[in-house]
């Protein structure tokens, strides 16, 4: 089991309670529940069918477009349930067998005007996805052409890649700041926004599964430095080693075992512990 079992009677007692569910899981995507490489998530599907048969909710959050969750939700099973988008910027509701909507993209335009008005020593150091061909989407991720097109479909944020030095780095995080964008590196990009975090949607997701004084447990799962905010937040985190990056520094939670670490990489770490909190939670 990944958590020490001093942990056990507080989680007990905050998943008693009818219509509450147990528990509930928000999950990075890329290099934690899918691989960093492939993508694929096939190894934790034994955790993903456990959570399904359980009715635990699974809230995917993601620097991904709505275009790119809302296809992958319902390949994982879990179209019933709300997904943070776009490192936080934005929240997809649940599928309610309508279709697709066309997000307002004005946001977006926003984002990009602003960042295209700082000084050219410091935008030309900065290659974002709306900077980029479709076919060099598709290139630098990896994805199919097909995915790419959703990958590209921004309407709250623009992920993209550094390529000037730490001091120029610092100075454009700033000059962002002060603009009102926030400046977010995942495990693969540098991500910029307005507004919220992924912590934040999570907090304001989990109270729709609150009843009175019931909760359930809330366990983030994530392996780069735009999930710290969410893993510290939440009752318990995993850190999914990434060999491609390096590691995480120490977090807070992790001396009093709230927040753990997997040896196993990617979807297989995922799935194992997973698995594990949920065998403890059947137990208590």
């Amino acid at each position: 089991m990944p958590f020490p079992e001093r942990n056990r009677p507080a989680r007990r007692a905050a998943v008693t309670g009818k219509n509450v569910p147990p528990l509930v899981v928000f999950s990075d995507l890329d290099g934690t529940l899918l691989d960093h490489e492939t993508y694929s998530f096939e190894p934790a599907q034994p955790a993903l069918d456990a959570l399904k048969t359980r009715g635990v909710p699974l809230i995917l959050a993601s620097s991904k477009t709505a275009a790119e969750i809302a296809d992958l939700r319902g390949k994982l099973g879990f179209a019933d349930c709300p997904s943070i988008v776009e490192n936080g910027a934005g929240i997809l509701e649940p599928a309610d067998g309508v279709g697709d909507r066309e997000e307002d993209a004005s946001v977006h335009d926003r984002l990009i005007a602003t960042l295209d008005a700082l000084p050219l020593r410091l935008r030309e150091h900065f290659s974002g996805f709306s900077d980029w061909t479709l076919d060099e989407v598709a290139e630098r991720t990896g994805l199919s052409r097909t995915d790419a097109v959703r990958a590209a479909a921004r309407r709250h944020s623009e992920p993209g890649l550094w390529w000037g030095d730490e001091a120029e780095r610092e100075e454009f995080i700033a000059l962002l700041a002060e603009r009102g964008i926030t400046a977010r590196q995942g495990g693969r990009y540098l991500t910029l926004s307005f507004g919220a975090t992924k912590a934040d949607r999570m907090r304001e997701i989990t109270s729709r599964y609150v009843s009175g004084r019931k909760r359930p447990v809330v366990l983030a799962l994530g392996d780069a430095a735009n999930d710290v905010e969410m893993l510290e937040a939440a009752d318990l985190g995993v850190v999914v080693a990434n060999p491609h990056a390096p590691p995480l520094p120490e977090l807070d939670g992790e001396n009093a075992g709230r927040i753990v670490r997997t040896e196993k990489p990617g979807p297989e770490g995922w799935n194992e512990s997973v698995l594990g909190i949920i065998e403890e939670l059947d137990g208590s």
